[in-house]
């Protein structure tokens, strides 16, 4: 059993996340059960826990479900496509376990709903705080691409991977409590330093014309490896936010929370969203504009807000 939990947790660790760091630290104590551990207990305090459950239910009672989707509702010519939990880009035993999202089922909805006669504009509505980065170019470019305009509604948590693809929407509508950001990228290792418990050790050797196929984090060079590898996936990162919200790389960098996550009022100031709101206000007053005239309508608010921020700046 020990020897499991060891691969399971390599293979967590074996690809980047964008995802806030503790969490990515409660989905390996998930994956080996040590529910004691205190990185569970600190993130039962943040309740999102509790709120996927009423979030799930929320989807669920705004309409009737969408043919063809996996978990989705229609309602007033509004596909309503959740975005709930730790985003894995697949179903796995993880994700069933943690109650997160599947991004290929995610995609598939946005697919279903764009094709359907009886949809005007796809809702997501989102509460997650990232996941793995897998497939999510992909994911990123399909969103701005489609046809029908899309609104992110953030009901608590928009953070990493889950802002990165929410920012790709026509419009970003956030809960006045919800919070946004986290951008950025994040790898983790372990390596072993000593015999265990069992007075066992292990040994790894890599073929000589591959150092960098498993990076030795003890080492500057092995550091490096990695930190380029992020580094990399972070620029994709950077670019599909600016491309989503219209703005420009420089200015995801520098205004959007550097890592951190942004209240949503300072969201909206800074240009992280569009304005606060409910999903209830968003379901009621309809569809309304197209993806084009939102984009306009994004730019030159973004524009101005560009020109509030240099005027304070005195630039």
């Amino acid at each position: 059993m020990r020897n499991e939990a060891a691969a399971l947790i390599a293979a967590i660790r074996a690809q980047p996340w964008a995802i806030m760091p503790e969490y990515l630290e409660a989905i390996e104590a998930i994956a080996v059960r040590a529910l004691a551990a205190d990185v569970l207990q600190l993130l039962a305090r943040d309740g999102h826990a509790e709120r996927m459950p009423a979030n799930l239910e929320a989807v669920a009672a705004v309409g009737t479900r969408l043919d063809g989707s996996r978990g989705s509702t229609i309602r007033n010519g509004n596909a309503v496509v959740p975005m709930i939990g730790t985003i894995f880009p697949r179903a796995s035993m993880i994700n069933a376990s943690t109650g997160g999202t599947s991004l290929d089922a995610l995609m598939h909805d946005v697919r279903v709903a764009e094709a359907s006669a009886d949809v005007e504009r796809i809702v997501m509505v989102i509460d997650s705080p990232g996941g793995v980065v897998s497939d999510v170019g992909a994911a990123a470019d399909m969103l701005r691409a489609t046809t029908k305009p899309i609104t992110a509604y953030v009901a608590g948590m928009g953070a990493s991977l889950a802002y990165w693809l929410g920012s790709q929407a026509s419009e970003l509508v956030l809960d006045r409590a919800a919070s946004v950001g986290s951008i950025g990228v994040v790898a983790t290792t372990t390596r072993q330093e000593g015999a265990d418990a069992n007075g066992r050790r292990s040994y790894e050797i890599v073929s000589s014309n591959a150092p960098f196929k498993r990076p030795d984090m003890s080492s500057e060079d092995g550091r490096a490896a990695v930190q380029a590898e992020v580094d990399a996936i972070e620029s994709v990162f950077l670019a599909d936010v600016a491309a989503g919200r219209r703005v420009t790389v420089d200015r995801v960098r520098e205004s959007f929370g550097r890592g951190a996550m942004v209240p949503a009022a300072r969201a909206v100031e800074v240009g992280m969203a569009d304005r606060i709101g409910t999903l209830e206000s968003i379901l009621s007053q309809g569809p309304g504009r197209t993806r084009a005239n939102t984009g306009r309508s994004r730019a030159l608010a973004a524009a101005e807000v560009e020109l509030r921020l240099r005027a304070a700046q005195g630039v």
